[in-house]
């Protein structure tokens, strides 16, 4: 049996060390525990985002966006420019193109194959933390150095992840004795939220290697 334990910090911005916060947020662990850090609130601290303003959409984002699912992160002029900002116009052309393609003969998931992960978790409009409320987020960066570092200064496992209300758990990096599969089910109810909670972190403990305490 494990516990997901949300961390409550400060409001993360932009040039925070992800290690110091959960240096000074978390406090005792243990060997087997794993600090999961949410890849949105991490990405912010790398200064990987847009604000609206930030973006000029062209005219490909203003057409492609069109073609995608309503509540998708590329379903916008805004977030089709970041995902072309970040993989170059030629790479999502045949990305769309190869996902058209695909769809016509039974086949899904296509586009994302083809533009590849840093298009996969752009998070446009993430209605999170003012200011970031309006805010399109992009997919960070050095995720298993941030693990590693992570554990070397906590000496326990971490792991880089994305939830969402949905029940959907996707890991971005993870120490090598992370359960994959226990870090997936752990955090399916999404104990840090995907609002206001300000709680970047969540920390799952194996209940049945308890202590004495």
């Amino acid at each position: 049996m494990v516990e997901a334990i949300p961390i409550k910090t400060k409001l993360l911005m932009p040039g925070d060390d992800i290690v110091d916060i959960a240096a000074e947020y978390v406090g005792d662990v243990r060997e087997d525990d794993i600090v999961c850090v949410a890849e949105t609130p991490l990405a912010i601290t790398q200064k990987r985002f847009y604000f609206l303003s930030d973006l000029n959409p062209s005219w490909l984002a203003r057409t492609l966006c069109r073609f995608f699912g309503q509540r998708g992160s590329l379903s916008t002029a805004y977030g089709m420019q970041a995902a072309t900002n970040e993989v170059g116009a030629v790479r999502i052309v045949l990305a769309f193109i190869v996902g058209v393609g695909g769809r016509l003969v039974g086949r899904r998931g296509d586009f994302h194959r083809i533009a590849g992960k840093r298009v996969s978790y752009i998070d446009d409009i993430t209605g999170t933390m003012p200011p970031y409320d309006k805010a399109i987020v992009l997919c960070p960066t050095n995720t298993e150095s941030i693990t590693r570092a992570i554990k070397e200064r906590l000496n326990c496992e971490a792991a880089v992840v994305d939830a969402n209300d949905l029940g959907k758990v996707n890991i971005l990096a993870a120490t090598e004795r992370v359960d994959l599969d226990n870090v997936i089910k752990a955090l399916e109810s999404n104990p840090a939220g995907n609002g206001d909670e300000q709680t970047p972190i969540v920390v799952i403990r194996n209940l049945d290697n308890r202590q004495g305490d």
